[in-house]
């Protein structure tokens, strides 16, 4: 799904990679080096350290994973596209969960691509948003679609025998917070922004009609979404 826009050219792409595992950042930027069209000027291990490194370099592109401590990819993306708008977002993750990929899109990114996509669909990313257009790769493409569809259709992705009607992602943020975790390590865990954390809790309360925590724990032993052993 490309959406076509007005296209800069640029002679010198020049490139952030933010992932958390040496690896993959040596792995990508010798992909790089191979293009005269590329220059890799910054690699970042968190997404803390690609903000402050997108102000200092002024990159074209970031290229952004998803999984990465201190600052996950979604709200460094977030940041980064409301302090340097200029600067465009292409995710490359092995994420091919729908939430995940509607997140990074609200949150700015202009691109999105799976880790096992080959060097021209990766070169072409690159290349696409950098000029001005968007790109996802035809996995991603197909996942955005079908949520749009189930949207359209008002489907619940969740057991819709269940009378509280939560989906599935809200009982999953449901029993963790039955385990005790805050929004922050929901948000870490899931590699969601801390706001959409509040926004599910918000409507996990309201569809339960509890609206306090420890009610929320209550329910969520009821329902065994979380077990409790004892103590030997």
């Amino acid at each position: 799904m490309h959406q076509l826009q007005q296209r800069v050219q640029i002679s010198k792409i020049k490139i952030l990679i933010a992932d958390d595992h040496a690896i993959v950042r040596d792995g990508l930027r010798s992909l790089f080096r191979g293009d005269s069209q590329f220059i890799v000027v910054a690699e970042a291990a968190d997404g803390e350290e690609a903000v402050r490194l997108v102000e200092k370099y002024q990159p074209h592109v970031v290229i952004m994973d998803v999984s990465m401590p201190n600052l996950n990819g979604i709200e460094a993306t977030s940041i980064i596209k409301k302090k340097y708008p200029d600067t465009k977002v292409l995710v490359l993750t092995v994420h091919e969960n729908e939430e995940y990929i509607r997140e990074l899109v609200l949150a700015g990114a202009d691109g999105y691509v799976i880790k096992s996509a080959q060097k021209k669909e990766i070169f072409d990313a690159v290349r696409a948003v950098a000029e001005g257009t968007t790109f996802f790769s035809p996995t991603v493409s197909k996942v955005l679609i079908q949520g749009l569809v189930r949207m359209a259709r008002h489907e619940e992705p969740f057991d819709s025998s269940d009378k509280e009607r939560l989906t599935r992602r809200e009982v999953e943020i449901l029993r963790l917070i039955g385990e005790g975790m805050t929004s922050r390590e929901i948000a870490d865990k899931l590699c969601l922004s801390v706001t959409t954390v509040h926004t599910h809790r918000t409507n996990i309360m309201k569809k339960l009609d509890i609206h306090q925590t420890v009610n929320l724990v209550k329910f969520a032993i009821q329902k065994h979404l979380i077990e409790i052993t004892p103590k030997a």
